[in-house]
């Protein structure tokens, strides 16, 4: 098949556009220390300037306020928000709100459940509401999600749910959540988690506090991005809370991840491009030994090693993302698996060079470096460790192939199949030379 992964030029007038509005726009938020509330006030006039571009929660469809843009196109716009990370805040897709969106819109769909719509997945995609995605649990691997511990039952007209969960983003201020919970043990995993939605002021629900992290090590209650550890304790909610059908929680989880992978995996590179660009101006404005950083083979190295590992991550991305328009997130689980371990790898090593460049000034908070470098750290974990992802695609790879007594390639073998079908002129060249 050929690759394609050019757009019309009407969009990439929207890209040189957007590439612009981040500068001049939302780096400058990066310097600020706001509240939550002040943030969302000021950003305000710059999100109606995204509403009135077409450009606001792009990942949706028209008919929930979205551009209805295929993963392609997503991709091209998440290498550009990803720059800053108010960027996808501004443009209406900023997780867990996104992710937890399109989880809502997949669940209506699904089971026709339309009072959601008006309830929860407007006022969500309007602002008016915030929320998180309550997976992880402190006690189980997250890379096993099978073995989630978290229980809602049925009683009566109500789910009664049960759990311990943290890492939940914006949970301190989420005005709901979506649960991942067991509602049947006695099915494969699988087939018995679902999706429940929670309201935060519901009985039992408890948010213990906000976990404090590499990214975030004096972490501040009720900040904007923080993960928050929540009790639930015999939490009640109507029946009609589930998302899509019961049973569904893994089939919803792989339909938001994959699509959200390539979004990580685009807004990485823009992350890299902005370490990139402060390594190779660091690189001619340093001197030392002599001359300037950029004439030292070191250094010359890292911007090389750097570019092409950019440019191979980014045409994987891409690439993905094509596959994923053409045929499907799960005929490009293989493409979306390794985007995902290798792009969060070449973010860490890009950041890591730009900031061992700057010394001093990269390692202190004078340079947005040390925060880049922490928040790279956690790329390597979130929707699902690298090592995961590395046998997800070594174990489609080798289903390509068969094992042999005697290997395909063992020349003595290979030799006398050669001998028996070319016997004939064999033959003949030997009479030849004996003649």
């Amino acid at each position: 098949m050929a690759w394609d992964f050019e757009t019309e030029p009407e969009f990439e007038e929207h890209l040189a556009w957007m590439r612009t509005f981040m500068v001049e726009e939302i780096y400058p938020l990066e310097t600020l220390d706001l509240t939550w509330d002040q943030m969302s006030r000021m950003v305000q006039p710059l999100q109606a300037e995204v509403k009135a571009r077409g450009l606001w929660a792009a990942h949706l469809e028209p008919e929930l306020g979205g551009a209805g843009f295929g993963q392609l196109k997503l991709g091209l716009m998440h290498e550009i928000l990803g720059q800053s990370p108010f960027g996808p805040l501004v443009f209406g897709n900023n997780a867990p709100d996104s992710g937890n969106g399109e989880l809502l819109a997949l669940g209506i769909k699904m089971s026709g459940r339309e009072d959601q719509r008006d309830k929860w997945l407007l006022p969500l995609l309007n602002g008016e509401l915030r929320s998180g995605f309550s997976m992880t649990e402190p006690h189980t691997a997250g890379s096993d999600p099978t073995l989630l511990t978290t229980t809602a039952v049925r009683d009566g007209e109500e789910w009664v749910i049960d759990g311990h969960k943290w890492y939940t983003t914006n949970g301190s201020v989420a005005d709901f959540f979506i649960v991942m919970a067991v509602t049947n043990p006695d099915v494969h995993p699988y087939q018995g988690s679902s999706m429940i939605i929670v309201p935060k002021d519901a009985p039992g629900v408890t948010v213990v506090r906000d976990v404090g992290s590499m990214e975030d090590p004096d972490v501040v209650f009720g900040k904007y991005g923080n993960h928050a550890e929540i009790l639930y304790e015999q939490v009640r909610v109507p029946i009609e809370n589930l998302i899509g059908d019961e049973g569904a929680g893994f089939q919803l989880a792989q339909a938001r991840l994959g699509p959200g992978r390539i979004h990580h995996c685009m807004r990485w590179l823009g992350q890299s491009k902005r370490a990139f660009d402060m390594m190779c101006e660091r690189a001619l404005s340093r001197h030392a030994h002599g001359g300037p950083l950029a004439e030292k083979q070191t250094v010359q190295n890292w911007i090389a090693d750097s570019m092409a590992e950019m440019h191979a991550a980014r045409l994987m991305t891409l690439q993905a993302a094509w596959k994923m328009d053409k045929v499907g997130a799960a005929a490009a689980r293989v493409e979306i698996a390794m985007i995902k371990y290798y792009g969060a790898q070449v973010l860490y090593n890009v950041i890591d060079r730009a900031l061992q460049l700057h010394g001093g000034l990269g390692y202190s908070t004078d340079m947005p470096l040390e925060s880049m470098y922490r928040h790279a750290r956690a790329a390597r974990i979130y929707d699902g460790p690298d090592e995961v992802h590395r046998v997800t695609v070594a174990r489609q790879v080798l289903k390509d192939y068969e094992p042999r007594d005697i290997p395909t390639e063992y020349i003595p073998a290979r030799e006398a199949a050669a001998r028996q079908r070319f016997a004939e002129m064999l033959e003949m060249f030997s009479a030849e030379q004996a003649g």
